[in-house]
């Protein structure tokens, strides 16, 4: 949900008249504006009611039962970890509409662009401090009363997103028909991927945890668009955040930032820093970069996606970075030998 005014003006929807009026809010006196809003079939508007205050109406597809919303179950989890994230002040479920908390129109990827160097890497820390808050706390409140504990990334999860990305970033995106043996061989090469990355130590993972999805507003970093979240990779989020499509790291921020994530988790374990603990970093480092390669490649089927789908042609800007980080993965380690050669046969930045 990353709100942005929108610069053309367009006729207010009719749930949004109607909400209006139920309110009893004049339509004179009550300014309604567009956002551009994310990748999902939710429309967003702020609403500047008589008084001057605003908030942000999120317009459904389709009418909702308030109750059994995903958006509204995970609030409530969330709020119990708790985790900053924006307030719900009115519902109107045959209406389609959510009025949220309005949490202004920076992301943290449009902040970056003006934050002095320390403000940058404080973001960050707190970011990564919020994915160990989540996952030890998520441990905690586990109850199938929210929906993301009755959700998981496995096997058949996890392939299904790489297909996806074979279908809209390969096949729709390039214009390429890979061959049905093509095909199947790298299914055989994401077959030992996803069984890895299916057997990893479950959490309580965001699911689209990036600078897109973090917005700092009035001295406090918020998340939004939480609605997917399940359980799934210790490394899902840190990797999501990390090998981010909208922001570019310097290798030793990444590392630093690993490492300063692990040191969150050891908290309170007197553990000095012996061959035991530097195998489980490395290994946990080996599993963070599995985890990114996976993300990335997911992520290259949603850009395309939206591309040739959904006409939405904003996200072939963010190809590029994504094409490097799913690079330099492929390159760190021998065993993706073999994928590397069939992807690059389709994908010209991967040769």
């Amino acid at each position: 949900m990353s709100l942005n005014a929108h610069p053309t003006a367009v006729p207010v929807p009719e749930p949004i008249a109607a909400y209006l009026a139920r309110r009893g809010l004049d339509r004179e006196a009550t300014r309604i504006v567009p956002l551009t809003g994310d990748a999902s079939d939710r429309r967003y508007f702020r609403l500047f009611d008589p008084s001057g205050a605003t908030s942000v109406l999120a317009l459904y597809a389709v009418p909702f039962r308030y109750e059994t919303l995903s958006f509204v179950n995970v609030a409530a989890l969330l709020d119990r970890v708790p985790l900053p994230v924006p307030a719900i002040f009115d519902h109107a479920d045959d209406l389609g509409l959510l009025r949220l908390q309005d949490l202004g129109d920076v992301t943290m990827q449009a902040h970056l662009g003006v934050a002095s160097p320390g403000e940058h890497a404080a973001l960050y820390r707190q970011a990564v401090g919020f994915i160990e808050v989540l996952q030890r706390r998520g441990a905690e409140l586990s109850s199938n009363r929210f929906t993301p504990y009755t959700l998981a990334f496995d096997v058949e999860k996890l392939t299904w997103e790489l297909e996806f990305f074979v279908k809209h970033f390969i096949e729709a995106y390039r214009g390429v028909q890979v061959p049905s043996a093509t095909r199947d061989a790298i299914r055989a090469e994401w077959r030992p991927i996803v069984e890895e990355l299916s057997g990893e130590p479950h959490v309580l993972c965001h699911r689209d945890y990036h600078s897109r999805n973090l917005m700092p507003h009035r001295g406090v970093l918020y998340i939004i668009d939480f609605q997917d979240a399940r359980l799934g990779p210790d490394t899902y989020d840190l990797a999501s955040l990390l090998r981010d499509s909208y922001v570019d790291f310097a290798e030793e921020t990444v590392d630093e930032l690993v490492a300063f994530f692990l040191a969150l988790r050891r908290q309170g374990d007197r553990q000095d820093d012996t061959a035991v603990s530097r195998a489980y970093h490395a290994d946990f480092r080996r599993r963070f970069d599995l985890m990114s390669l996976q993300r990335n490649l997911k992520a290259l089927g949603t850009f395309g996606y939206q591309t040739t789908t959904r006409q939405n042609p904003v996200y072939i800007q963010y190809m590029p970075r994504t094409l490097r980080n799913v690079r330099r993965n492929l390159e760190r380690y021998p065993r993706f030998g073999r994928l590397w050669d069939l992807l690059a046969t389709f994908v010209e930045a991967l040769r």
